[in-house]
C-alpha cells in the first residue's frame, strides 16, 4: 500500500493500477454518507468530493441531485473520473494548496484527511473552513485507530484525535465507529463524522 500521503506519490498509484483494482473502490454511494443524506433529507445543494480518486462518490451524489465538484491531487485520477460524465467538475487540487473560490453545502471527506500529515491538518481544516457554507456540512471518513497496523497506508485516527484536531472550528454533530466497505476483507475500521462550521 506504500506510504501516507508526504511520502506516497498517488499519481504513480493512479497511473499504474485500474481504478476498480485499488482498495478503496467503491462503486455505490459510501453506506453512512447514504443513511446521513437520508436521514436529513437532504437531496441537492453543492457538493464537494473532496480526494474523488475513482470519482464514483462524486458520480453517486451527481445522481441523487448534487451539483457536483469533485478534486484530487492525481491528474491521472481525474483523466480518469472525467470518462464517467461531463456533469461534474472534475479539478486537479491539493486540499493543503487549494484553489478553489467556491463554498459548498456539503463536503464529502472519504479517505482523505487520513492521509494528511499531523502537522497541516490545521491548514486542511482552515482550507474547509472557507470552502463551507456557513450552515454546511461536512462529512468524514477516515481510518479509525480500532484498524490494526500503522507502518503503512493511512493514519489511524481516534475519536478523542478527531475531536481535539476538530472542535475549535467545528461543531462534532456525531461521530459513528463504522467501515470502509471497498475491496479489502476483511473491511477497515472507520470513524464517520459529521460536523459544521462553529
Amino acid at each position: 500500500m506504500g506510504m501516507v500521503s508526504g511520502t506516497r506519490d498517488w499519481e504513480e498509484v493512479y497511473k499504474n493500477n485500474s481504478v476498480d483494482e485499488l482498495p478503496w473502490f467503491r462503486k455505490k454511494l459510501d453506506q453512512d454518507v447514504k443513511k446521513e443524506l437520508n436521514d436529513r433529507k437532504i437531496k441537492s445543494g453543492d457538493a464537494l468530493d473532496l480526494g474523488t480518486g475513482p470519482g464514483t462518490q462524486a458520480l453517486e451524489l451527481l445522481k441523487l441531485g448534487f451539483n457536483v465538484a469533485a478534486t484530487d491531487i492525481s491528474k491521472s485520477a481525474i483523466n480518469e473520473a472525467h470518462k464517467l460524465t461531463n456533469d461534474i467538475d472534475f479539478i486537479v487540487d491539493d486540499i493543503l494548496q487549494t484553489k478553489l473560490k467556491k463554498k459548498f453545502d456539503l463536503i464529502l471527506d472519504r479517505g482523505c484527511f487520513h492521509t494528511i500529515e499531523p502537522e497541516e491538518r490545521k491548514i486542511y481544516i482552515q482550507n474547509i473552513k472557507k470552502l463551507l457554507n456557513s450552515n454546511g456540512l461536512l462529512f468524514l471518513k477516515c481510518f479509525s485507530d480500532k484498524e490494526p497496523g500503522t507502518g503503512s497506508g493511512p493514519y489511524r485516527i481516534s475519536e478523542s484525535l478527531l475531536r481535539d484536531v476538530f472542535n475549535n472550528d467545528f461543531l462534532i454533530e456525531k461521530i459513528l465507529h463504522t467501515e470502509f466497505k471497498g475491496k479489502r476483507t476483511p473491511n477497515p475500521k472507520a470513524l464517520f463524522a459529521v460536523m459544521k462550521i462553529r
